[in-house]
C-alpha cells in the first residue's frame, strides 16, 4: 500500500476511490452506510446518507439496510442510525 493509499483525504476518498469501477457510486453508498452503522458513526450519517439518495438509494432501502445491520451491529446502533435517519428524511 503507498503512503497516499495509506493515509487518504477526501479528495482521494471522494475522487477516484468513489469513482473506481469496482462498485457503482449506488452500491458504494450502500456499503458505507452499513459500514457507518456497524461502527456506531451515527453522525457520519447526515452526510452520507443525503449522498447515498443522491446515488439512488430509496428511502425504503435506507431503512431496509437499517433493520438488516441490527443483526449484525446490535439494536442500539441500528435504532440510533434509524433516529438520525428519520430526521435526515423529515427535512428532505
Amino acid at each position: 500500500m503507498t503512503e497516499k493509499k495509506a493515509q487518504p483525504g477526501p479528495r482521494e476518498l471522494f475522487g477516484q476511490e468513489w469513482k473506481s469501477p469496482e462498485l457503482s457510486p449506488r452500491d458504494r453508498s450502500l456499503v458505507t452506510v452499513a459500514s457507518l452503522i456497524t461502527s456506531g458513526s451515527s453522525e457520519q450519517l447526515t452526510f452520507h446518507i443525503p449522498l447515498a439518495r443522491q446515488n439512488g438509494v430509496t428511502e425504503e432501502e435506507t431503512i431496509g439496510t437499517i433493520t438488516h445491520m441490527a443483526f449484525y451491529a446490535g439494536w442500539p446502533r441500528a435504532m440510533s442510525a434509524l433516529n438520525v435517519t428519520r430526521e435526515l428524511f423529515r427535512k428532505a
